[in-house]
């Protein structure tokens, strides 16, 4: 049995091609995991496209998306020293992030977010990718990609957004195409090198510079310092004071016990948090 098809269309890390892209994986019995197949449309610069199946870099940035790209070989060790980490790993077996399709992606959302409210923002976004980005058909329906860079700089009036807004969203094109939003290697360098450099970019202060090492590199290990949901959902999992959630340093030192996965352990009591409330 094959479960529904999650449908995906977004700009190639190269800045330039648009991918539309269906992924699959096979129903299996109980927790066992089963292999994941994608599917995917290249749509190049002269609206050319091919149909195969992913390989190279299309491959290696859907598996990022995915986090099928992290080693979790030693992450249900974590439980063995944490009962918080154990009842969380037996409550959502297998999860892993799913991530924005590129930092690039991750970077417009926060810019597009900042002060408004999460479903007003959605529909910009929405609406930016309609109108300026390219439509692709995947799996027999029409998706629309967010704006490549190139794109994004011919963006003048939005509704919703203000001009300040509008400017920072062209820094950012600049800044994609200057390569300083790479995925490996922000990924690859020390978190708190990626974190200054990512903040260096206008608009982009500690909370966003964490979402998007965290949720557009899929940096898997992580602790978010700027997101009071984390910070409370912690308390509340360890059964601390509740004026715990606002001491930083004890809470980072809890997350000490979680590497190299800390990244994905927020994931866990965020989802946790959500689901009961």
């Amino acid at each position: 049995m094959i479960h529904s098809v999650q449908r995906l269309a977004f700009p190639a890390d190269d800045g330039r091609t648009i991918i539309g892209c269906a992924v699959r994986q096979k129903e299996t019995a109980g927790h066992d995991s089963a292999p994941v197949h994608a599917d995917y449309i290249r749509l190049t610069d002269d609206n050319t496209t091919t149909t195969r199946s992913a390989t190279g870099a299309v491959r290696a940035q859907i598996a990022r998306i995915l986090s099928l790209d992290i080693d979790a070989t030693h992450f249900p060790a974590l439980g063995k020293s944490d009962s918080v980490v154990a009842n969380l790993q037996a409550e959502f077996p297998g999860l892993r992030p799913v991530l924005f399709y590129s930092p690039y992606e991750a970077a417009a959302w926060t810019i597009i977010g900042n002060r408004i409210r999460m479903e007003q923002a959605a529909r910009i976004k929405d609406r930016i990718a309609k109108e300026y980005g390219h439509s692709i058909d995947v799996a027999g329906r029409k998706l629309h990609a967010f704006p490549t860079p190139d794109q994004l700089r011919c963006i003048t009036v939005v509704p919703g957004l203000t001009a300040t807004k509008i400017a920072r969203l062209h820094a950012l094109a600049y800044a994609t195409e200057d390569g300083l939003l790479d995925p490996t290697r922000l990924r690859d360098q020390p978190p708190e090198l990626s974190l200054s450099e990512l903040k260096k970019l206008p608009g982009i202060g500690t909370f966003s510079a964490e979402l998007i090492l965290i949720r557009g590199v899929g940096h898997p290990d992580v602790f978010p310092t700027a997101e009071p949901r984390v910070a409370k959902a912690m308390a509340a999992a360890y059964g601390l004071d509740p004026a715990t959630a606002h001491d930083l340093p004890r809470l980072s030192a809890i997350a000490e016990t979680w590497r190299p996965y800390r990244s994905w352990v927020t994931l866990l009591l965020r989802t946790h948090a959500q689901e009961s409330a």
